[in-house]
Formats: structure tokens, C-alpha cells, sequence
């Protein structure tokens, strides 16, 4: 029976050293006889640096409904401070057309579209990585298939050769019964 090695490599198309990482991992699972399988979020959880589940957060808080909401209420809110409670006061600190609010709402732009997009980035790694974890586990499943296969042809060709030779073994006996019967 072939090793699993040699199955791969016969699968795979490649010699053993010209494994990639994910190929060589499989195999070592395979014969250290251990699971393959790992959820992505946790492995893409476990090598995240601060400032990617910072990301990861503002980007959360800022595509919420609860961001637009309360962002909506704070620039009414804005608005209405500066045209009629300072207003009726005489003090004028951001009055109509609000150039310090464009102001700050352009650098809140330009700070949370590269954070966003940050994420962004860090999700389709996630995706990079959960589609190599899964090419891991579904390599592993048609290796260990293939061995599989492999077992039970050998024991039905075991089993073949041994229901050949007992109908030798009977031809024998029937053809001695007849001959000196």
C-alpha cells in the first residue's frame, strides 16, 4: 500500500520538496494523524495588530445605523445651536453656511474613508485566508479519501484472491471426487 506521501504527490502532481506551505502542512497533519481544520476568524483574530481591530471597530461604528442616526441628530443639532440659540444671543460661532462644520466633517471624511478601507483590506484577508484554510481541509479530505480508496481495494483484492484460490481449491476437489469416485 502507498503512503499517503506518495499519494500526494501522485494527486498533486509534484514531487514531495516542490510542496507549497499549505500542501506540506496537510501532509504533516496527515501523518501526525492530528485535525486540519481552523476557523479563519480566529487565526486572522490571533495575528491582528491594534491598529487592525481599530480598524476593524471604527469601521463597525461607522457603517452602523446608530452612527447615522446620532451623526445626524449632533449636525441638527449643530445647525440649530449656531442659527438660533447663539444667534438670538449675538454671538455667531459657526453661522450659516457652517464653513467650520464643512470643515470638520471634510477631515472626518478624509481620516475615516482610509480606516474603512483598512477594514476593508483586512476582510478580504480574512477571505484569502479562510479560502486557504478551506483548500487545506478539502485537500486533506480527498487524500484521506483516496486512502481510503486505496484500503478497500486491497482488501477487495485480498478478498478476490482469496475466493480464487478456495474455488481452485474446490475445482481440485471436485475434479478428484470425479476421477476416483
Amino acid at each position: 500500500m502507498r503512503s499517503a506521501d506518495q499519494m500526494a504527490a501522485d494527486l498533486l502532481g509534484k514531487e514531495l520538496a516542490a510542496l507549497d506551505a499549505e500542501e506540506a502542512r496537510v501532509l504533516a497533519a496527515m501523518r501526525a494523524r492530528t485535525p486540519i481544520s481552523r476557523d479563519a476568524g480566529d487565526v486572522a483574530e490571533a495575528e491582528a495588530v491594534f491598529g487592525d481591530r481599530l480598524a476593524d471597530r471604527v469601521a463597525a461604528v461607522g457603517g452602523s445605523w446608530g452612527f447615522i442616526i446620532t451623526f445626524a441628530v449632533v449636525l441638527l443639532a449643530w445647525m440649530v445651536i449656531n442659527t438660533d440659540v447663539l444667534g438670538r444671543m449675538g454671538i455667531r460661532f459657526d453661522p450659516y453656511p457652517y464653513i467650520f462644520l464643512n470643515l470638520i466633517l471634510s477631515m472626518l471624511a478624509a481620516i475615516q474613508a482610509p480606516i474603512i478601507m483598512m477594514s476593508q483590506n483586512r476582510q478580504a484577508a480574512k477571505d484569502r485566508l479562510a479560502a486557504r484554510l478551506d483548500y487545506e481541509v478539502n485537500l486533506r479530505a480527498e487524500l484521506e479519501i483516496l486512502r481510503l480508496h486505496e484500503k478497500v481495494d486491497t482488501v477487495l483484492a485480498l478478498r478476490l484472491d482469496e475466493l480464487a484460490r478456495r474455488q481452485e481449491e474446490l475445482a481440485r476437489i471436485i475434479g478428484a471426487r470425479r476421477d476416483g469416485g
